[in-house]
Order: structure tokens, then C-alpha cells, then sequence
């Protein structure tokens, strides 16, 4: 069992990245300097990990490495940065959707993924889509407000560009 490479769209990038049998996407992802997705649980049910595979959310932290060889991945640091924040990010700072910000990334991740699936969602289909994201400081109605302000917000860009 050797070390082999995988290769993937990574933020827009196409790379190969070196991953064993047993790794998963987040400790690969962790060695190649994107600390966004952590690991909190190990076990898939807390969100902290969370990235997109193929637009898709998946747990880095169970999601085999190997599986997401040929595939579009995604994490927290492709969808803006510190001197540009995508709409979701800026947007989760403006209604204060953090406390510690440990989940900060993963419900940012989901929320993305919940807005390009749903760009108008109830607050009932967001509380049903981020159900598998946990904040430990109890910043859900800062979250939901944070959810919704993105919503608003992507619904007017798009609207800016389209008309």
C-alpha cells in the first residue's frame, strides 16, 4: 500500500495530490495547506468537514480520498478570499452567523450548495438542510439570518446581471 496521487479539480485548479488508501479527503486536504474544513467528530454527523464534491456535500472527514479522484472539489477558501468574499461569506459576517467559528466554514459550504440548489428556501428547508451542520455556541438565529441576507442577496445579483 503505497502512496498514490489523485487527480482533481481543486478550487478551480487542476492538481494532483498524493493520498494512501486509507486517507480521507479532509486529511488530504488538511496537508495541502486548506485548514477551512476540520475535523470535528470523525464520524460524519457534525458538519464541521463539510466540502463539495461535484457540487455535492460530502464529510471530509469519512469521504475516502481516493473517491474523489476526476471529481470538482470545492472547500470554504474557493468560494472567496479575505480581499474578495463570496456573497454566502460576506453575508454570514454581516448578520454575524458565528460565535467561535469553528462550524463557521462548513455552514458556509452548505448554505452554498442549499442556495445553488434553492436560491429562494423556506426557513423550514434551511433548517432541514443545515440539520447535518452543529454549532456548539448556539448561533442558529444568527445562521438563519445570515442564510436568508445570502439568499436576498444572491437573488439580487442575479437579477442585476440578468436584466
Amino acid at each position: 500500500m503505497g502512496t498514490d496521487r489523485i487527480s482533481l479539480e481543486l478550487n478551480g485548479q487542476p492538481v494532483q495530490l498524493p493520498a494512501e488508501a486509507g486517507d480521507t479527503l479532509l486529511e488530504v486536504l488538511r496537508r495541502n495547506h486548506l485548514y477551512g474544513a476540520r475535523e470535528s467528530c470523525g464520524q460524519g454527523v457534525c458538519g464541521t468537514c463539510t466540502v463539495l464534491v461535484n457540487h455535492k456535500t460530502v464529510a471530509g472527514c469519512i469521504f475516502f480520498a481516493r473517491l474523489a479522484d476526476g471529481s470538482t472539489v470545492e472547500t470554504v477558501e474557493g468560494l472567496g478570499t479575505p480581499g474578495d468574499l463570496g456573497i454566502v461569506q460576506q453575508a454570514f459576517i454581516e448578520e454575524s452567523g458565528f460565535q467561535c467559528g469553528f462550524c463557521t466554514p462548513g455552514m458556509i459550504v452548505s448554505t452554498t450548495q442549499l442556495l445553488r440548489d434553492n436560491p429562494n428556501p423556506t426557513d423550514d428547508e434551511i433548517t432541514h438542510y443545515l440539520a447535518g451542520n452543529l454549532c456548539r455556541c448556539g448561533a442558529y438565529p444568527e445562521i438563519m439570518r445570515s442564510v436568508r441576507r445570502a439568499a436576498a442577496d444572491l437573488r439580487a445579483a442575479s437579477q442585476s446581471t440578468s436584466g
